[in-house]
This record gives structure tokens, sequence and C-alpha cells, in this order.
């Protein structure tokens, strides 16, 4: 009886601790006109990236973690980008970003490398703005969203981004410098080892060397 009173005496304890929250309530979903928004990784052709992870914080404040990962889509060239694409993978019950945090492997220097990169509040707006489209799949108008955020990961440390969707061009949001990662890959647990080069692109590499000015 002693340890079921006790028993009682804790949920009621935690019932009160529940119900004081200053009025504090946790946000609702996301109100989006799309069931998900997208983040792309790109990466020049022959510079190979190993991303470890995407990381969120939403315009709610929410932060989610290890949105997207691993190997980015490549461009077809080395020198230069091209606009948006790469590598999609939805981002599901996330409101839209408020930051973006990468953290990357460049493979080919190598050096691990991380970025605190902003969304401004225009972003976000295109995000949401409808545009009236034909597509090729449709051949029919229709409402088209720039729902897809890419990001453009190069040797040095450099990050570029657009924003963008299907059937409507991507525009840039801007070129941002990483900072190196003092951990190494994996945050020091992989004990400095990356992740060996594909064999194209080591020769590649070997043969011309790093365009470091064309991104």
């Amino acid at each position: 009886m002693r340890r079921l009173a006790l028993y009682v005496v804790l949920l009621l304890s935690l019932s009160a601790c529940a119900g004081d929250n200053n009025g504090w309530a946790p946000p609702g979903p996301p109100q989006l006109p799309y069931d998900s928004w997208y983040v792309g990784l790109a990466a020049p052709r022959y510079m190979e990236v190993w991303v470890e992870s995407v990381d969120v914080l939403d315009q709610r404040g929410m932060a989610f973690f290890r949105v997207h990962g691993g190997v980015a889509g490549y461009t077809r060239k080395p020198e230069g980008w091209h606009k948006g694409g790469g590598a999609m993978k939805p981002v599901n019950h996330v409101d839209l970003p408020e930051m973006l945090f990468v953290r990357w492997q460049s493979l080919v220097e190598p050096q691990t490398y991380k970025a605190t990169i902003p969304i401004p509040q225009w972003v976000r707006d295109e995000m949401v703005r409808p545009e009236r489209v034909v597509c090729p799949s449709s051949k029919e108008p229709e409402d088209a969203y720039r729902e897809m955020i890419t990001l453009g990961l190069a040797p040095g440390g450099i990050v570029k981004v657009w924003v963008g969707g299907p059937c409507l061009p991507f525009k840039e949001v801007g070129r941002y410098q990483a900072k190196v990662e003092p951990l190494g890959p994996y945050k020091g647990k992989s004990k400095g080892k990356y992740i060996p080069l594909e064999p194209e692109n080591k020769a590649y590499i070997e043969q011309h060397g790093i365009p470091y000015d064309s991104w």
C-alpha cells in the first residue's frame, strides 16, 4: 500500500507539472501548400564529397537533425556551377527553414568542413508563392512552387545555395565560406581516416588538380 501511495503522489506531481507550462504549447504542423520541401546536395564533377549531415532549424524554432546526407549529385563540369539540382531528398513534417547546418568531407583535399547557412525571408516567401507554369509532363497550366533548396559543396569549403522547383528556374541565394571542422571526419570518430576517392575522381585530380578559383 505504501508503494501504491507513492506512485499516486508521483503521478499527481507529474500532472501538475504538465499543466503548469505558462501557456506554452508545442507548435502546430507546418502550414505549407505542399506535403514536403526538398534539400538537394550538389558538387562539381570529380570533386567527390561525402555529406555527414544536414540539419534544419525551421521558422517555428524547431530543430531537426540529419534530414539529408551521403553522396551528392555531380555537375557536368569540374569548373563552375550549374544552377540547382543535385541529389534531392524530401524534408517531411518540417516548416520552412530559418537556418541550415551542413557538415561534409571534401574527399579530394581531404578536409572536413561545417557551415551555418541563414535562409533569408525572401527565400521562404519564394517557397510559398505559386507561379503558373506549363510543365512538359502535363502540358496544361498549373501552379508550381520553388520548394527545393540546393547546397552546392566545393573544395576549399565553398557553399553555393539556390532555391527552385519543378518547371521553375533556380535563383541564387548566396555564396558562403565554411569553416574547417577541427575534429576532422565524423567529429574525430574515424581517427582522421577519410573515405577513399573513386578511381576516376582520383585520376582526374592527379592529372588536373583542383580548380579552387572557379567556384
